[in-house]
């Protein structure tokens, strides 16, 4: 089923901000290869621009997106003929779901998402990676900024944006680097290197080193969002759970810290009314949680 919408270029850009990390994820699993998933989520979305203007929004958006990708990752792997074995492995049914099945969509929306994600996560903090690209490829992939957004961000060209995530999908693919989250020893030390990338998310936002903003509360906000993601499947870690509180408690403070006329105000003279008592009381929640 579909819906009809005024401006379905305008949902297809909506849905692909939300959508587009898990998008990306669960075809990484598939293809084994970020750069070729992203390439596949990237013919989804041209799909849905030349589909939706003429046939409606789909009920479920982003699953259609999802199965549409799948379907293209298949076909891909087809023509490859050193990858016939995932294609068996995928199973012929995913062939012939049909797109207009609800509940399908639902299950291929939902499916894996939270492990797909959490595999990503590390996979764009791999240690073969520079700490600037670990932070351009989370953006770019698991945030859904797009080259531009990150180059304003951090006050740095495009080209250099590109370059380093361009760089960092060829150093992935080359070293063969696992999708997926390491275990043991290998696991404590990516983790490390996960937190220090959301760390400097939310510090960049928190505080700008370039450019004439004080603060950036986009970048805090999705530096939030991953270290949410984290404390879920982490919980009975402290460095997480620590890292979480600091974010949250210091999140809550985004609309007292400047004026009107974006003058930074002192922490004691700031209108606590204008504190978040949610973020504050999320805050103390992932302290409490810490074993």
């Amino acid at each position: 089923m579909t819906t009809s919408t005024s401006d379905p270029q305008a949902v297809v850009e909506a849905v692909w901000r939300l959508e587009s990390a898990r998008i990306v994820a669960g075809l990484a699993r598939l293809v084994r290869d970020l750069g070729l998933a992203e390439d596949l989520a990237q013919d989804a979305l041209v799909a849905a621009l030349e589909e939706w203007p003429q046939t409606g929004v789909p009920n479920n958006p982003g699953a259609w997106l999802m199965l549409t990708a799948r379907h293209r990752a298949i076909d891909r792997l087809r023509r490859d003929d050193r990858l016939t074995e995932k294609v068996r492995h995928l199973g012929h049914d995913l062939l012939t779901r049909p797109l207009s099945a609800a509940a399908e969509l639902d299950a291929v929306l939902t499916d894996g998402v939270d492990d797909d994600l959490l595999r990503l996560i590390f996979t764009a903090c791999h240690p073969v990676l520079t700490t600037e690209s670990q932070v351009a490829l989370t953006l770019r992939v698991l945030g859904g900024l797009s080259t531009a957004e990150i180059a304003r961000a951090y006050v740095i060209s495009e080209a250099t944006v590109a370059q380093r995530i361009v760089r960092a999908k060829r150093s992935l693919t080359e070293q063969r680097a696992g999708f997926e989250v390491p275990e043991g020893a290998e696991q404590a030390e990516r983790l490390t290197a996960v937190l220090r990338v959301v760390y400097l998310i939310f510090n960049e936002g928190y505080t700008a080193t370039s450019g004439d903003d004080w603060a950036r509360p986009e970048l805090c906000y999705e530096a939030l969002r991953l270290g949410r993601m984290l404390a879920a499947w982490a919980s009975a870690q402290p460095e997480v759970q620590g890292l979480v509180a600091l974010m949250e408690i210091q999140s809550s403070r985004l609309d007292a810290r400047v004026d009107s006329h974006g003058v930074p105000i002192p922490l004691l003279e700031q209108d606590r009314k204008r504190w978040d008592q949610l973020l504050i009381r999320r805050g103390f929640h992932a302290l409490a949680a810490r074993p």
